[in-house]
């Protein structure tokens, strides 16, 4: 088998802001696995504010393959890669690139090797934080894609009044096209600042909230579940699957990432913990291509509520195979998850 690197910046259509920043753009690394004619692809895409750089990436994953993982399982890579503590994108890039390779090889879909249906819940579409201005052109361009599902990110730095008037503009952009309404806060308010906005936006008809605290505040969580007017689903607080337990009894579900978690087989740890724990699944994304969210979707059966829409963003998408139809992310019934680095891209 050989394994080679694509490393590719790209382009977002409109700049994303959340509570711990704002990106203009994505720098990718692409893992490409090839073997008897065929080719794995894998993805390596961070969140906004993350300084993980694709040239530490591609360093560590280098190394690993110096010291050699010929004739290895995905699991024993995988663990190899855990006990050497790479971080998650990394892992997940080498990951998803061998389940990808490994279903070509069977000559079967991802989904149908995992044994799970191609079926799954909508995807929701973010808007970022914005003034309300921009709120009210944005949302309606973003859910004339035939989204279901809008999630809002508030947590901004101006303060909660800043959340309520990007928050309404939202709510009344997206009136005309029915579409649910979902929060994200990604850590941004204080325990105090939740308390007063979970109330408020229960009362308009959101959802549930992500990640209200930030991660480190989870001692405050107990508190806030005992009040919560509407569910609360964990994001940064969850990393791997030994996270979930200690935080089941003050949430309503986990959002796994496969950038966060490293791959596949560690996401389906986390559902299969989550689910012991009677807790609610949620799947999301960082800034990744079509190639990343094809991942996401061979396991999207497994979840309750799907936040796969990175790709939607990206001016243009490197990526190939994925298709939104009637609000699902659909991925092409072909041989491993169904995406590939387009022709034009594969220079890098």
């Amino acid at each position: 088998m050989r394994i080679r690197f694509v490393r590719l910046v790209m382009p977002k259509k409109h700049a994303f802001a959340i509570s711990r920043g704002v990106s203009t753009e994505s720098k990718a690394l692409f893992v490409l696995a090839e073997e008897d004619g065929l080719t794995g692809f894998g993805e390596f895409s961070v969140g906004t504010a993350d300084p993980l750089t694709p040239e530490e990436a591609r360093r560590d994953l280098e190394a690993l393959l110096a010291d050699g993982i010929e004739g290895w399982s995905i699991a024993e890579v995988y663990a190899e890669m855990r006990r050497r503590g790479l971080p998650g994108a990394t892992m997940a890039a080498l990951d998803i690139a061998l389940w990808d390779l490994a279903a070509k090889k069977a000559g079967m879909t991802l989904h149908t090797m995992l044994g799970l249906p191609s079926r799954q819940p909508p995807t929701s579409i973010t808007i970022g934080i914005n003034p309300p201005e921009v709120v009210r052109e944005r949302v309606p361009e973003l859910l004339a894609t035939g989204c279901r599902y809008l999630k809002i990110k508030l947590g901004s730095k101006d303060g909660l009044e800043a959340d309520r008037a990007s928050f309404e503009a939202s709510r009344q952009a997206a009136k005309p096209f029915g579409a649910g309404l979902r929060v994200d806060a990604n850590g941004g308010w204080t325990l105090a600042g939740a308390l007063e906005m979970l109330p408020w936006l229960a009362e308009r008809g959101v959802e549930y909230v992500e990640q209200p605290l930030p991660r480190g505040a989870e001692d405050q969580l107990p508190e806030l579940f005992a009040k919560r007017p509407l569910p609360i689903f964990l994001d940064e607080s969850v990393r791997f699957s030994e996270d979930v337990p200690k935080v089941a009894d003050r949430c309503d579900g986990v959002n796994l990432k496969l950038m966060k978690c490293g791959g596949i087989q560690e996401a389906m740890r986390i559902v299969a913990v989550a689910r012991a724990h009677g807790l609610q699944t949620m799947i999301g994304c960082m800034s990744e291509s079509s190639v990343g969210i094809a991942a996401g979707v061979a396991i999207g059966s497994l979840f309750d509520h799907i936040d796969l829409d990175a790709h939607l963003n990206l001016n243009p998408d490197p990526g190939e195979g994925l298709s939104l139809v009637d609000g699902v992310v659909t991925a092409r019934e072909v041989p491993g998850h169904g995406a590939v680095l387009r022709e034009e891209f594969l220079r890098g």
